[in-house]
């Protein structure tokens, strides 16, 4: 029997047109994708794939797996939607809160998946900047939010009355100009080695961004930032124009709408984590359910499952 999760995989490898688009759509490192679609074509007994300097296409066999892998999901989520009606989960309002990256790159299919199954409840999402969407959760303004916090970086305890339950944690990753020699080697590299580039950095404000230099620092590595952004598209936008290197999570990196070289740094101590805020206690069915859709789809950089105890 076919596992739903590899035809998940199989499906967004095919919408993506690349293992790594597909990953980061669904919250998966591209090697823990690649190795859910190994088990696939083991299932399937074929080549399902056919991986090319532009990406992946699919074979004769994925294109008729693919047909079928779509009904199957379909089926599943008119399931789920007729499961709900029964259990009344058939009207109501569901209000998110996101941070820009999460409501780029993996918030929305999740909401799909949950439209699909509950078209009948009204949804709304707002933005906020960690961690002002936890406050949000405790003042009641929103349902559950995303947020995110950084390894180095002071610990963001969440309010009296609100549980954080982890779902994703990704390295920082190097992303350079194309073509740039930094990103151009393989292999991790050292913190060391960035002493002397000019950095595109987030604002001064930005946890991350003092984490990050002081981590350079340590090293050896002298910091001289030649731009600044608050946001993460516009500093890959800058990277990506030659006026310097930067440090980003991997997600924005896989993400990025415009063309980096990308390479992974030694020591793997800078990471983030993106959790999902709630009220404790739960008892709202529409916030359970779009919560349960999160768990299932996000991934520790590991590719295996956040462990974390959902709230009580």
């Amino acid at each position: 029997m076919y596992d739903p999760t590899r035809l998940a995989a199989l499906v967004a490898v095919a919408e993506a047109g690349s293992i790594t688009r597909a990953a980061a759509r669904l919250g998966y490192t591209a090697p823990a994708l690649s190795q859910q679609l190994a088990k696939l074509e083991r299932e399937a007994g074929a080549a399902l794939l056919v991986r090319h300097h532009r990406g992946a296409r699919l074979t004769a066999a994925g294109e008729l797996l693919l047909v079928r892998a779509r009904r199957v999901l379909d089926e599943l989520d008119l399931a789920r939607h007729e499961l709900a009606r029964l259990t009344g989960l058939s009207g109501g309002r569901l209000r998110v809160g996101t941070f820009m990256t999460a409501g780029t790159h993996l918030l929305p299919p999740a909401l799909s998946s949950f439209r699909r199954a509950h078209p009948d409840v009204e949804l709304s999402v707002t933005e906020y900047l960690p961690p002002q969407g936890m406050a949000a959760v405790a003042l009641g303004e929103v349902d559950l939010a995303l947020t995110h916090t950084y390894v180095p970086g002071d610990p963001m305890p969440a309010p009296d009355g609100v549980a954080l339950e982890p779902l994703l944690t990704e390295e920082l990753v190097l992303v350079t100009a194309p073509g740039h020699a930094l990103s151009s080697a393989a292999g991790r590299l050292p913190l060391a080695e960035l002493a002397g580039q000019p950095l595109v950095s987030m604002a001064p404000a930005n946890p991350n961004r003092r984490e990050v230099e002081a981590a350079l620092v340590a090293a050896g590595a002298s910091v001289a930032v030649r731009c600044e952004s608050p946001s993460y598209a516009v500093v890959c936008a800058l990277v990506s124009a030659g006026l310097g290197v930067a440090v980003v999570p991997e997600m924005m990196a896989a993400g990025s709408v415009t063309p980096l070289g990308v390479r992974r740094l030694e020591p793997a101590d800078l990471r983030r984590t993106i959790s999902v805020a709630c009220r404790t206690g739960g008892g709202d069915p529409a916030a359970d359910t779009l919560r349960a859709l999160l768990r299932g789809a996000f991934t520790r950089h590991s590719g295996a499952p956040a462990q974390a105890a959902p709230p009580s």
